[in-house]
């Protein structure tokens, strides 16, 4: 069962090339911290603080080829965690088809934000990072 998830915090760290994202429980308590790269990192801080870049960066590039191909993101799923990586899909309606579609988490937040779908957390994944 996937559980659906806000962004709570984005932890920039100017010193060090770990960067944070920080999801929690829309209906809980459970976090879920996940390491992501600087560019996903300072994508969502741009959209969060309302910021929109001159010209469009991936995020906004992606979401801009899914419209004009008839497509709408629904959610994200992060789906997976395997050796220590987690995995993740991009739900994509297109017509009357719903395509499911690999991704990086971080890409899918990134792109989630950015398009303001929800993001939902598989049980498994969750437990795993964040006990009860």
């Amino acid at each position: 069962m996937a559980v659906h998830m806000e962004l709570a915090r984005v932890l920039i760290r100017e010193t060090d090339d770990t960067h944070i994202v920080e999801l929690r429980e829309v209906d809980g308590e459970r976090v879920f911290p996940i390491v992501i790269g600087f560019h996903e990192a300072a994508a969502i801080e741009r959209r969060l603080m309302g910021q929109k870049p001159p010209r469009p960066q991936t995020h906004e590039l992606l979401d801009s080829v899914i419209q004009h191909m008839g497509g709408e993101i629904e959610r994200v799923l992060i789906n997976d965690l395997k050796d220590h990586t987690f995995y993740a899909r991009l739900f994509v309606r297109q017509g009357g088809t719903l395509r499911d579609i690999d991704s990086r988490p971080s890409d899918a937040i990134a792109l989630g934000v950015a398009t303001d779908v929800p993001i939902y957390v598989e049980e498994h994944v969750l437990d795993e990072v964040s006990p009860a």
